[in-house]
């Protein structure tokens, strides 16, 4: 995928989705820190010299193989990052994703290598508000993630340069698994995004994966609804 925005797979899609209810969390960090922390083959991508930290909870609804009329809905929430390829092709790089849903959870560590970890989520739309609270069962170092949300004003497209358009739009993932490198491609129309204001009561993710809070003020968007397809996991 290019650093354009991207609207179709180049291959079959595996899976169609939507996701709905997005917070975008960001933090400016040291690129020298983000660095130490990637596998062989990733570097870091910035943005006017500061490279990020993203918290990002939402629904995930009706995740089906493409052309089946039903599927698994869940809540998720990950800490990711923003990388560039061997070849420059811009992705996100997971350092988890907490997922309540057993099943989907499985099918996506064997199926996709991606770091899933089994979660009881909640979450509660209100006035304008999202109420979400992630907390981590079983393997991997127990972690609490639990936010309202909502956005701030209007909807709009974010524009191609600018920071919000540098951490959203994003259509290639990677992930590292049993000593290899893996990336999927991801489809959907451009994000409509609202800024959004945001209360964090607890977040561990930072902590769970190593890092110290970040020292940098948040900036918060927010998304209501964005109808996703996905293509097959390759080694790169």
């Amino acid at each position: 995928m290019s650093d354009s925005t991207a609207n179709t797979l180049s291959e079959p899609a595996v899976l169609s989705m939507t996701w709905r209810d997005a917070l975008f969390a960001h933090w400016a960090v040291e690129p020298e820190r983000i660095a130490e922390t990637l596998p062989e083959g990733l570097s870091v991508d910035t943005h006017e010299g500061d490279a990020y930290l993203g918290v990002v909870p939402f629904v995930m609804e009706n995740i089906a193989p493409r052309g089946v009329p039903f599927g698994l809905s869940f809540g998720e929430v990950n800490l990711r990052t923003y990388v560039r390829g061997e070849n420059g092709t811009c992705g996100v790089y997971f350092y988890n994703l907490d997922a309540d849903d057993r099943l989907g959870v499985a099918l996506a560590r064997r199926l996709f290598e991606l770091p899933y970890y089994r979660a009881e989520i909640t979450t509660e739309r209100g006035d304008r508000q999202v109420h979400f609270r992630s907390r981590r069962l079983g393997d991997g170092e127990p972690a609490v993630f639990d936010a309202t949300y909502g956005p701030e004003g209007g909807y709009s497209e974010p524009t191609p340069g600018s920071l919000p358009h540098f951490l959203t739009e994003r259509y290639r993932f990677y992930t590292a698994g049993d000593d290899n490198l893996y990336y999927g491609d991801i489809a959907h129309e451009p994000w409509p995004l609202a800024t959004a204001t945001a209360g964090i009561r607890t977040n561990d993710l930072f902590a769970v994966n190593g890092f110290d809070r970040p020292g940098s003020e948040p900036i918060y968007h927010y998304s209501p609804r964005l109808e996703v397809t996905a293509g097959r996991v390759h080694r790169v």
